[in-house]
């Protein structure tokens, strides 16, 4: 499965809610400006409020609606409880989810990995985004065309040394996600998955600090895909896009 096809159009998420967490750095932060910039109104969540602030300034600089800033922890499932329910009272449904923050902890052996660091990976990766899934649900079926996406990795479906709590974390995304999608077969939403591949990241550069940053694609050149894969239009269910063979 590919995001090869054509371009968005622009205003393409128009009046759509979104909810985008990462939303502060990389592609999180690239998606969700996108989103704001093709009309959404979009819910841009971190942990920092100042990253959140310098973003919000650049989507009301480009002339589009201003964001509704989250500066939460996700590992706080009560804060997600009241996040949707303040986005029930606001808008009744939720249009678009984009699971994106991600934890990468240590890499090494798992032996050696200390277990508070992989309680940390396995929270944020893991049961943050259950948390999100299990609030956020009754929102997104209250849309004409609910849509949510997840960003996974490689590593979460071909085991590879070292790669320790991330890539355990990103496979019980996966199978989370393919679990969601199979309860929502006979509704109007659609779950999947994404994996961006090699991209120019705070996290690429902690799992690879000798690598080059300008050999590798820019967050803002996956952002496209993004639009296209939480269309109405596209409905594909319960899929892994690879956006490393869009060619």
């Amino acid at each position: 499965m590919t995001a090869s096809d054509t371009a968005p159009t622009a205003g393409a998420m128009a009046g759509r809610i979104a909810v985008v967490t990462g939303a502060s750095r990389g592609i999180g932060r690239a998606v969700a400006k996108r989103f704001a910039l093709e009309g959404a109104h979009v819910v841009a969540v971190a942990r920092t409020q100042a990253a959140l602030e310098d973003l919000d300034d650049e989507v009301q600089a480009a002339g589009a609606t201003p964001l509704i800033l989250v500066a939460e922890d996700l590992t706080d499932g009560d804060k997600i409880d009241r996040m949707g329910a303040a986005l029930y009272e606001r808008f009744g449904r939720l249009d678009v989810l984009v699971g994106n923050a991600g934890f990468l902890g240590r890499l090494g052996p798992l032996g050696h990995m200390p277990p508070e660091m992989f309680q940390q990976v396995m929270d944020v990766n893991v049961t943050a985004n259950w948390r999100l899934i299990r609030s956020l649900d009754p929102l997104l079926r209250q849309s004409t065309a609910g849509r949510a996406l997840f960003v996974t990795s490689g590593v979460g479906h071909a085991a590879r040394a070292y790669w320790g709590a991330y890539a355990i974390s990103k496979a019980a995304l996966e199978m989370m996600v393919k679990v969601w999608a199979a309860e929502l077969l006979k509704t109007n939403v659609k779950v999947n998955l994404v994996n961006p591949g090699r991209t120019r990241t705070e996290m690429r550069r902690e799992a690879y600090p000798g690598e080059d940053p300008a050999t590798l694609p820019a967050p803002e050149a996956h952002a496209d895909a993004f639009v296209r894969l939480v269309s109405p239009d596209y409905q594909e269910h319960g899929a892994l896009v690879d956006l490393t063979a869009a060619g």
